[in-house]
């Protein structure tokens, strides 16, 4: 049973899978860093503030004792509108690498062209008249 769980972990495809994963989540804290730190403050110009707390409050919530609100209802719709463009620079990065790979692939040739003459029946029927006679 150990021998083969190995065999199906060192596939080739599923090594490739783990390590596009692994790749994946990193790159995705780059970008999440990008545009958090880059973009968004950018953005947050536009609105005099920092742009992923831009937030619709639907009701007001109260101050507790320690001086906290509660009670809150917001739709966080900066912090939305963030993790959408998060999901597009990261979803336009794949598809460049994809392309750029599929790109790289070396194109099959297209098999030959069977040569002209007669088919392979026409032959066999030849040699069998041929073998008549």
């Amino acid at each position: 049973m150990l021998k083969e769980f190995k065999e199906f972990a060192m596939k080739g495809n599923l090594v490739d899978i783990a390590v596009g994963f692994v790749m994946g989540a990193a790159f995705k804290q780059v970008v999440t860093s990008f545009t958090g730190g880059i973009v968004s403050p950018l953005i947050g110009l536009i609105f005099k503030s920092d742009f992923k707390d831009q937030k619709l409050i639907l009701t007001e919530g109260t101050l507790n004792d320690a001086g906290e609100k509660v009670g809150e209802v917001a739709l966080l719709w900066g912090e939305f509108l963030t993790n959408v463009i998060d999901f597009i620079i990261v979803a336009f990065v794949m598809f460049m690498i994809v392309k750029g790979i599929n790109k790289m692939k070396k194109k099959e040739e297209p098999a030959e062209e069977a040569p002209k003459g007669p088919s392979q029946e026409d032959l066999l029927a030849e040699i069998r008249d041929l073998l008549k006679k």
